[in-house]
């Protein structure tokens, strides 16, 4: 099924030979010189399946602070930001969130996060090691997260398989509750590391919910929405993303990765 401004690819490329775990990302001037795009992603749900590890963690540190037994049950956490889910929570409850409080569950939160997180629960969602290598040897590309969660809290699920290490900046549920605000704040994080300006449209927003499409739209940025997370595929293309994808087994097939594409 094809979506008007929705673009659908099957066709896979060559395997890329996957690079060493002790290589160091580049860093170069050439690099920076010729730099195009950015590619900015989701995690969970898009790098990583979850296994809901920060439902059961928040869920964890709200049952240990106020004695709250399934806090968020009724909470829907796909593509909000951590600190917008504790809000949600917060009202549902009765506890007014300008206490103070906010920290000293993000605090809680993480040091229950650290135990709970590994490769038992934990997983990295299919083709997308093959296109972060992809992308990393790709001239003119730069690659960083975008995600609602806390910046503690996405370094510690990238951390445990090593994804860290292809992002050199990103955005995060910390810079602005409002996921709408982080591409504006992903920019000027880059601009200020490499003193490069870079246009809203030569970013790509690769998410797994239409919250995710719809941060990218007030932009003109691109938005690729990829059916890996709780969303399906058929819904995504009611999204308005740009791009439909079932996952991103064959993404550096879209012509965006294409070397010196110009959208």
């Amino acid at each position: 099924m094809r979506q008007k401004n929705s673009r659908l690819i099957n066709n896979p490329l060559k395997h890329l030979r996957p690079i060493r775990p002790e290589a160091p990302l580049k860093r170069t001037k050439f690099l920076y010189r010729t730099m195009a795009k950015l590619v900015l992603f989701d995690i969970d749900g898009t790098l990583i399946d979850p296994g809901k590890v920060g439902r059961r963690s928040v869920t964890k540190a709200f049952y240990e602070l106020f004695s709250i037994k399934d806090a968020f049950a009724a909470i829907k956490m796909a593509g909000k930001t951590d600190i917008q889910i504790i809000k949600e929570a917060l009202s549902v409850h009765g506890i007014s969130s300008n206490s103070g409080i906010i920290p000293e569950i993000l605090s809680r939160y993480i040091k229950i996060l650290k135990t709970q997180v590994d490769t038992r629960t934990i997983s990295v969602k299919l083709g997308v090691i093959e296109l972060l290598n992809y992308l990393e040897i790709l001239d003119g590309f730069q690659v960083g997260p975008l995600t609602g969660n806390i910046k503690q809290g996405a370094m510690i699920k990238l951390g445990t398989f090593n994804l860290n290490r292809y992002f050199l900046f990103g955005a995060f549920g910390d810079d602005n509750e409002d996921r709408n605000g982080l591409l504006p704040i992903a920019v000027e994080k880059f601009r200020k590391m490499t003193n490069i300006n870079i246009r809203f449209s030569d970013c790509i927003v690769i998410g797994d919910t239409p919250l995710d499409v719809r941060c990218s739209k007030p932009y003109g940025a691109i938005s690729v929405a990829v059916a890996t997370g709780p969303f399906s595929h058929e819904s995504l293309l009611e999204s308005g993303a740009d791009y439909v994808l079932r996952d991103l087994s064959h993404a550096k097939a879209l012509e965006l990765f294409y070397p010196h594409s110009q959208t």
